[in-house]
């Protein structure tokens, strides 16, 4: 005879599956309705500090700020699903930027090759990171901690710490850092177009399921015959794909390659949105529209500080807590043991 143990948190979520209207708060899902109160929160309070703040090209401003960072959050977001974590995507960013402005330039002004040279950069580093944690066996945080300072490095060595080339007399990076189809920012079309894909590729294939399987439990997933390993470097290997289209898209918004500027800083921005947006970081859950719904808030509440001329000081405490304010409802949430103190 077999008995069934039920837990009082398993119990709790029964009766919260019984509730009136709950078949639509699982379809948004607890985590984004918090995120959306928030974002109105956010839109309601600077829109009556300001009153352009909710103009329509103050909007513009606030996506076109947020893509890059959203580019990244979406990768972050697969990376931390399946149990990883980059910390060198600014960095990233920042070499991308360089090599497609330089190969730019040292081509003649040609367009296509700086980019199709930026997005190789991108895969190699990609690859390297993913090679380290897999075979060199170090630890995610550790090794990709690393190539924030190395790939920092290469980028200030390439480009003798300097913005290099000129982007803004060629076609091809102009529409990309301003123009615009069908009303919204080209920028603002990549991020939407990167985020369905990646949407798609986690909700519905298996590469997707096999990701949140290895990020839930890698040993059943090994013995359920998945090959981390590859699963593992293909991941670091988009991340820098889509890290070098976010440096790319840099060149074109200031046309220039910048080395720093503009992408130091964006590994703590795309942690704190996927963090926020529901991802939790030893892995097995998260999904794309919270992390872009977390890049929304974010980005609003950016731009808010700035339009009032609070010090950019404060923006960097305000991410430092919201990131900390993240990791503590998932820990609170998970009915994790508190380090050091008792249950």
């Amino acid at each position: 005879m077999s008995t069934t143990t039920t837990t009082p948190r398993a119990t709790a979520e029964n009766d919260v599956a019984k509730r009136p209207g709950t078949p639509v708060l699982a379809s948004i899902g607890a985590q984004n309705l918090s995120l959306i109160g928030a974002l109105i929160a956010v839109l309601a309070l600077f829109g009556l500090l300001n009153e352009n703040y909710l103009s329509l090209s103050n909007i513009q401003v606030i996506a076109e700020a947020a893509t890059i960072t959203g580019l990244l959050a979406v990768v972050q977001t697969v990376v931390i699903i399946c149990g990883g974590l980059d910390i060198s995507v600014g960095s990233q960013v920042g070499v991308a930027s360089v090599v497609s402005a330089m190969v730019f330039t040292g081509t003649g002004s040609n367009a296509v090759v700086g980019m199709l040279a930026a997005i190789g950069v991108g895969v190699l580093v990609g690859v390297v990171n993913g090679l380290v944690i897999v075979h060199g066996r170090v630890n995610p945080t550790i090794a990709t901690l690393a190539g924030l300072a190395a790939y920092k490095g290469l980028a200030q060595l390439f480009s003798d710490g300097r913005a290099q080339g000129y982007v803004l007399n060629d076609d091809v990076f102009v529409f990309l850092g301003r123009g615009k189809i069908a009303g919204l920012p080209a920028m603002v079309w990549i991020l939407i177009l990167t985020a369905v894909a990646v949407h798609i590729l986690l909700k519905y294939t298996d590469i997707g399921r096999n990701l949140y399987a290895i990020g839930g439990n890698d040993t059943a997933a090994r013995l359920a015959g998945i090959n981390i390993n590859k699963y593992l470097i293909a991941v670091y290997a988009l991340i820098g794909v889509v890290a070098a289209i976010a440096g790319i898209l840099l060149t074109a918004r200031t046309g220039s390659g910048q080395p720093v500027s503009g992408s130091e800083g964006l590994e703590l921005k795309a942690i704190t949105a996927a963090a926020l947006g529901g991802c939790a970081l030893k892995g097995g859950k998260g999904s794309i529209g919270g992390t872009l719904l977390a890049v929304a808030l974010l980005g609003c509440l950016e731009n808010g500080l700035t339009v009032e001329g609070i010090n950019t000081f404060w923006q960097n405490v305000a991410q430092g807590a919201l990131l900390v304010i993240a990791v503590t409802i998932q820990q609170r949430r998970s009915g994790e043991r508190a380090v050091g103190l008792p249950h």
